[in-house]
Formats: structure tokens, sequence, C-alpha cells
């Protein structure tokens, strides 16, 4: 399982400390590196100097000092993910690490340091010093393998109790996480204590559970069921991590994980826009950059768990590329964004998703997850039903020219969308349609590059530093008549709207497109690289010019093609 390294943001290739001596390279060459120590499970920051001088840097948050003697409470940022990371305790792991490629005595001896404050100051039963964080599900499952890293050069009896106590944890089925990456952190922990003590129940327990959450968490397509791409990501390493290890104990891994784990990549792949960067749908970042995956023959991919991606052509940066979302309601990682659509053409992002910002449970986040912030519509005056399911009722997949229709009751009468991408003569266009006396509206997320040329006639261009334009029309249907009343937010607090988030913790103002109500139908046209194109109407089909020449399709009932 070791037949290819792929780069990730969160990987890291171990250094070798620039200022060793002779004699310390000498020492190194005599420490075994062990499997447990070294891999890309050990984070890109904090470095072992800056642990050693007690400074520790975590989630792209400024450094925080923390000394020689660890106050586990510390909380400084009031961040989860922050205080997660402090207590996996990887950081002292890549002190280990380092100590096996380097022969510094002092990291193993300060790493013991650490890990032994660490047992002291956290009791399972909790304590004046303990943190609320300490025994969480996930912090104990990255947690563990740390351990059992140190355990391979320190021998002593608190290790070892502490190392049990962590497998009495892991394998509580109360605490674990069936069907999620932290069950599968879960099962790579309780394997590596079961395999390093020999306590053949627990290896037994954690490839038997492993091989159930992946069949639950990775469909027949490679469809991470997190509803966030950038998870599969996650999920795709750490389950090459739980191969290896499974080898490493002398194990043959289970047919289901490693045929599920290779159906992974052409997800993955499909996932990722042109310029490089992965679409950022659900809990996923808008700066994520998968490397290292093949791509498949396809260029339009429908797959069933809720996402359908299409571009014109693989290895090209001018490639256009759309994706689509359906499929089960909101679960895990989720956004409210069914029947959201992203498009990229010319080179550039055009209609984004806002993106993740973080998971702290404040006004923004919750902002980040609602429909509100997705490019998806709305029936005017009924509430949103969280959670409901919406189905693809219709594709039509051509070399030049894909449609799709779908449907769902999220605002308890039937709402439709159809999307239809022409590529060449690049447009997107999408009809939402709802039931007679009902009243539809959409909203339209433009990317952060992009300013506000002109709002007028139902038509909103924008344009970017470089003079680059593209247009969005609105047409009320089957009228075929201009939408008045277009509103452009752009940076807007209460309640929040026009922003994006190009990287976690990170927010950006940037147009938001906001239609009035609509009787029945609405078609919203988005045309790159002009701010001209003629459109007219004639027996149900729509005809437009855009910079490339002239497109047109059929708009019929609640159907383009």
């Amino acid at each position: 399982m070791r037949r290819r390294t792929t780069a990730l943001a969160l990987s890291l290739i171990l250094p070798l400390t620039c200022g060793a001596t002779v004699g310390t390279a000498k020492a190194a060459d005599k420490i075994k590196r062990t499997a447990e120590c070294q891999g890309d499970w050990l984070p890109a920051t904090p470095t072992s100097p800056e642990i050693m001088s007690g400074q520790v840097e975590f989630v792209d948050l400024p450094p925080v000092k923390v000394g020689k003697d660890v106050n586990w409470r510390t909380d400084p940022y009031r961040n989860r993910s922050w205080s997660m990371v402090f207590h996996s305790l990887r950081w002292m792991g890549r002190l280990v690490a380092d100590y096996e490629t380097t022969g510094e005595k002092a990291y193993l001896t300060r790493a013991t340091e650490i890990a032994k404050d660490w047992v002291a100051d956290n009791p399972r039963r909790g304590g004046p010093k303990a943190s609320v964080y300490a025994w969480q599900e996930h912090p104990i499952a990255l947690r563990a393998p740390a351990l059992v890293c140190l355990s391979k050069h320190v021998n002593e009896s608190w290790l070892s109790k502490s190392l049990a106590e962590h497998a009495k944890v892991l394998a509580d089925p109360a605490l674990y996480e069936k069907g999620h990456n932290h069950g599968i952190d879960q099962d790579i922990a309780l394997l590596g204590i079961g395999c390093r003590y020999g306590r053949e129940q627990w290896s037994n327990l954690a490839v038997k559970r492993l091989t159930e959450t992946v069949k639950l968490d990775v469909d027949s397509q490679g469809v991470l069921r997190e509803q966030a791409p950038r998870y599969a990501i996650y999920v795709y390493e750490r389950l090459k991590v739980a191969m290896e290890r499974i080898e490493d104990c002398g194990r043959k891994v289970p047919s289901e994980i490693s045929t599920r784990w290779e159906s992974m990549e052409a997800f993955i792949s499909h996932s990722t826009q042109p310029n490089g960067f992965m679409v950022p749908i659900g809990d996923g970042g808008a700066d994520v950059r998968p490397v290292g995956y093949a791509h498949p023959k396809k260029t339009v991919r429908v797959f069933g768990n809720g996402y359908v991606y299409g571009r014109t052509a693989w290895d090209d940066p001018e490639s256009a590329f759309y994706s689509i979302r359906f499929g089960p309601g909101l679960k895990y990682h989720g956004h409210e964004d069914h029947l959201g659509v992203t498009y990229y053409a010319q080179g550039r992002d055009v209609l984004v998703d806002v993106g993740f910002h973080s998971y702290e449970n404040n006004g923004y986040r919750r902002w980040t997850m609602s429909p509100e912030a997705h490019n998806t519509s709305a029936v005017v005056g009924a509430r949103f039903r969280g959670k409901t399911a919406t189905a693809l009722s219709r594709s039509s997949v051509g070399e030049d020219r894909q449609s799709y229709r779908l449907t769902d009751k999220a605002y308890g009468v039937p709402r439709t969308r159809s999307v239809l991408v022409n590529h060449g003569q690049d447009v997107m266009a999408v009809l939402d349609t709802v039931p007679g006396r009902s009243r539809v509206s959409n909203v339209w997320h433009f990317a952060r590059e992009l300013s506000t040329v002109s709002n007028g006639g139902g038509r909103v261009v924008v344009k970017d530093k470089a003079g680059w334009k593209a247009t969005l029309v609105q047409l009320s249907m089957p009228s075929c008549k201009p939408v008045a009343g277009l509103q452009v937010v752009s940076g807007r607090q209460n309640p929040y709207q026009g922003w994006v988030s190009p990287a976690y913790l990170r927010k950006q103002a940037a147009p938001a497109v906001l239609s009035p109500a609509s009787e029945n139908s609405l078609l919203t046209v988005v045309v790159p690289g002009t701010d001209n194109p003629s459109v007219s109407c004639s027996g149900g089909r729509v005809r437009l010019q855009t910079s490339k020449g002239q497109v047109s399709f059929k708009a019929s009932g609640a159907d383009l093609s």
C-alpha cells in the first residue's frame, strides 16, 4: 500500500535537522525508524525546534507559548479545532519522529515529558488540571497513535497503562463513530495499540469495525457520504494509513476496504476544478488543492449520492467546469446546498459556493450552512424544511451540452430546478419552477475576484481586474420578460449576505445577486466573457449571443434542453 505518496496541505516530508553534527548523524543511524512514528499522519506545524522552545502553532492561528510545564486547559482562541489538535499530541509525536531521523536525544526527552505531563494532568475521570477536550472521541483517536509511537522508544508503566486505558475507551461501542471519518481514526488507533501489545481482541475489533465503517462511509462509486468532497481526501489518506497498519500487523487487508479506497480517486478528481482547487462544497475550504490523483477519461459524471460534475477537458485550466448538488438530506459535514450549482469558465471562477469558514458555532458559520449561502432557489413565504432529500429526476449528457432536472419538497411544495450547460460557447442556464400560486426567488454568488459593473433591465454585469466580464440575465417564464428589481449585495452583516471564505477563518466580501419573487418560473442565464449578450425568445426557444457565437436552447415547462 506504499506504492504512491500524495502531497496534501496537511502532509509533510520530515526534514533532517540542518545543524546536526556528525555525532548526531551517527546516532541517528543507530536508531530504528518505525512505521508507527514515520508517515504523513504527523502535522506540518509546529516544528521540533519550535516545540523545544515552548511554542506551538495549530490550524493557521498565531503561535502560542505553552512553556515547559504545559497548562492543558490552555484555550487561547476559543477554537474547537485548535484545542482538538492540542490534545491530539500529534505535535509530541513529531518530536519522536524527528528523534528517529536526527538522533537528537533531547527531542525524545521532551516528547516523554510532554506525554507524561498530559497523562498526569488529564485523568479519565477529570481533575483540576484536566481539559474538557482531553477525552473527547476524536482527540483520543488521534492521540493514541502518537503515544504508540512514543512507546517504541519509551518502556514505562505510566505509558503502557495510559495506552490500555485509551484502548478500552476506543473499544467502547457507545463512543464509536461508525460510518464517519472519526470512526476510521478510532480504528487506526485501536489497531495500533492492539498490534503493539499483542492484544488480538483489540486488533480484531478494529479491522472488523473498519470494514463496516468503510462500507457505510464510502459508496460503491467512491463517494464519501459525509457531504464534503474535501473530507474524501482525508479519508483516502487515512485509509491508506489504515491499510499499511493492517499489513504491518501481519494481516490481510479486507477487499471491501481496498476496493472502496481505490474508487475514491475518481470522485476526488471529478471534484477538482480546472484550476487545481477542489470545489468548496460542504465543509470544504476553497484553498484545498489535491495533488497526485489520476483522473479518469470521462469528463461528466453523475454520482448517485448527490453530485454532478462536468468539464470540457482534463488538464486544461481554461476548461469549463460545473457542479450540481442533490441527494440525501444534510448530514455530517454537509450544508443545505441542494439544487446548488457552481460554474467555472474561461479560466475563472464565476458562480461559487461561499465555502467553509470554521466549525465555530456562530452566526457566520450558521449562515454558510444555510440555503442563502448557496446558488439555489426558495419558495417565497414558505418555511424551509432542513435535511430534505432531493432527487435527480432527469439527465441528458452530450459531448457539448448537458442538462438535468432536480426536484424536492424542501419548502413543503414541489420545487424544480433544470440546469443546462453549453460548452464551446460557454453558457449556464437554470430554470426554477414552483406550482401555481407559489412564487420563486433565487440567489447567485459570484467569485470574490469579480466586482459589479452594472445592474439594470434584468441583467447584472461583473468583471475582474483584467477587464474580463460576465453577465447574469434573469427572465420570467414563459413570458421571457426581464426581471426587474435584481439586488446586488456585497459584505452585508445583518443578515449575512455577499461573502465568500477563501480559507479557514477568513471571509471576504463578494457580489451576491438576489432575485425578487417571481410567479411560477424564473430563468437565469450566465454568459461568461461578455457584458452584452443579446437574448430573445420565440416558440419556447431561447436564443442568445455569446462572446464565441450563438447559442439556443428549448425551455419547455420545467425543462431545459
